[in-house]
């Protein structure tokens, strides 16, 4: 982006599928309102790369910690179980349109100069790598702030870490293809 002249304040990957998923389905398992829940989502877009930090959550911070690694796990393979449900006829159409649009609110309001916050997948320094998920502030100039990722319990750590691994070869590829393009 850099050699491109591209402003990094004004490139956003979008991972907002992942949060309006999590925060589905810690309402579901909590009888909260989905409209109360925020689980901020980290990392990246793929398998592994989702971390959805649930302790960082009033209602997802109530769930039993035995129950967690599926709950995680399930977040991470949503998209499959929407496939599987539809009998491989589709996909989350409905569910990818809301995530788009939400994050295109929250980017459009922070251009008009309401700042709005999200989690999207952006040039970071909130990890060992140059692009991370957190939360982000958008404001008039775009990305306005990229979140710190915050306290994370032991079992978030460890995914934190294992995320890391996997965008490593991720993110290479991607910087490898944008220089021979």
């Amino acid at each position: 982006h850099g050699a491109r002249g591209l402003d990094t304040r004004k490139i956003v990957g979008v991972s907002t599928l992942d949060v309006v998923r999590a925060n589905k389905f810690v309402a579901e398992m909590t009888g909260a309102n989905p409209s109360e829940v925020s689980i901020p989502v980290v990392g990246g877009h793929a398998g592994k790369s989702i971390v959805p930090l649930f302790s960082q959550d009033k209602a997802g911070a109530t769930i039993p910690a035995e129950s967690v690694a599926a709950l995680d796990e399930r977040v991470q393979d949503a998209g499959t179980e929407v496939v599987l449900a539809k009998n491989g006829k589709g996909s989350a159409t409905l569910s990818m349109a809301y995530a788009g649009a939400r994050l295109g609110k929250a980017v459009l309001s922070g251009l008009s100069g309401v700042p709005t916050t999200e989690c999207a997948y952006v040039a970071s320094d909130v990890s060992e790598l140059p692009y991370f998920a957190s939360k982000v502030t958008f404001g008039k100039g775009g990305v306005e702030k990229v979140h710190p990722i915050g306290e994370l319990n032991a079992h978030e750590e460890g995914r934190v870490a294992e995320a890391v691994e996997q965008l490593r070869g991720e993110i290479e590829k991607g910087l490898e293809f944008a220089r021979g393009a």
